[in-house]
């Protein structure tokens, strides 16, 4: 019973301190930031499982939503709702694709890179309205992806 007690303990233990490790990054959603107007910033993360994201909204005219196509397998979607904060754990390797929804064609998009992305050609594929096409092209241009 006590050996039982123990291996418990000890994994509890070593998820705790798995989640110690983990970084938060916070992005900020902004009307106007250093690349223009209606933007996340930053608007490439690079993180790793277990990491949160945290989306702040500097107006109540933002919010983040993730973008179909553009989730590492069996991640669900998400939306936040307008004006509020939202904070994502990534739990999974891969690009995950991001937009604040009314300012999406103008090109107010992110993407978070976890670990080594087996998504990625994937998510770069997915078509974008308006400038957000151009920025999401840019912002895979920093993905690291190894063969």
């Amino acid at each position: 019973m006590k050996r039982t007690i123990a291996i418990v303990a000890l994994g509890a233990a070593l998820a705790l301190a798995g989640n110690a490790n983990a970084a938060e990054h916070e992005v900020q959603m902004l009307n106007k930031g250093e690349k223009g107007t209606m933007v996340f910033q930053p608007d490439f993360v690079k993180a790793e499982v277990g990491d949160t994201i945290r989306f702040v909204p500097t107006d109540k005219g933002h919010n983040v939503e993730s973008i179909k196509g553009m989730l590492p397998d069996g991640v669900q979607p998400f939306k936040g709702k307008f004006g509020k904060e939202v904070v994502v754990t990534v739990d999974k390797e891969g690009v995950y694709g991001v937009k604040c929804s009314p300012h999406y064609a103008m090109g107010m998009v992110a993407l978070i890179e976890v670990g080594q992305p087996p998504n990625a050609e994937q998510a770069a594929a997915v078509k974008h309205p308006g400038k957000a096409g151009k920025t999401f092209a840019e912002l895979f241009g920093q993905v690291v992806v190894s063969n």
